[in-house]
């Protein structure tokens, strides 16, 4: 079995945020227009580990976690002509978009600023870090994405990062706690969800 791989996916808040998973439970990541981004959503497999990216907003910062539910298939935005990510060369028989479905994983109770991952020495030569970079799906190396994890679990309980590893566990179990209380009162919330669900653009989610 392929081990599984770590990505990070950015989203603007306005349009869709880590709140709106955790109140969705899953979404789909439709609307990509870029190759490269494209190619990187066909290499992700089920179970695939996701750092959910706040984009075009102050400040930019990971907002939690998502896993991939369902690997890339056709996105079905391109098809169809009312949708502004329609593209007339993108057939059914030959699409050229795809999309993947992600899942709710956690919501960091502290975000982990732009500027925060920008000046962890462990980061160096992280994608998101690399000056032009502006990929809406990105790989993550295991190390760089269980770095970005301690820093969110060091944060939740007040700890500057340089102490992030060493409090990790002591953190994992606080913010577990709070994620506990958080998820049983959003149950209502996602129980009424679908039914008022629209469809949300993952070009936007860059």
């Amino acid at each position: 079995m392929a081990p599984k791989r770590c990505w990070l996916l950015k989203s603007e808040p306005s349009t869709y945020s880590i709140e709106d998973l955790e109140r969705d439970g899953r979404t789909t990541w439709e609307g990509v227009r870029n190759y490269q981004a494209r190619n990187f959503l066909r290499e992700m497999k089920v179970g695939d580990r996701v750092l959910f990216y706040h984009s075009s907003t102050e400040p930019p910062a990971v907002a939690g976690l998502a896993r991939v539910v369902r690997e890339a298939y056709p996105d079905p935005f391109a098809f169809d002509p009312a949708s502004k990510y329609h593209d007339p060369g993108s057939r059914p028989e030959d699409p050229r978009w795809f999309t993947v479905d992600v899942g709710f994983v956690e919501r960091f109770d502290e975000l982990v600023p732009l500027s925060v991952l920008r000046a962890d020495p462990a980061l160096e030569g992280m994608e998101l870090l690399r000056r032009g970079s502006r990929l809406s799906v990105q790989p993550v190396t295991e190390r760089q994405y269980d770095r970005v994890v301690q820093l969110a679990l060091g944060r939740s309980v007040g700890l500057p990062a340089a102490k992030a590893d060493g409090t990790a566990a002591k953190a994992k179990t606080t913010a577990g706690k709070a994620r506990s209380t958080a998820k049983r009162k959003t149950t209502a919330a996602k129980a009424t969800s679908a039914a008022r669900k629209t469809p949300r653009s993952g070009g936007a989610k860059k």
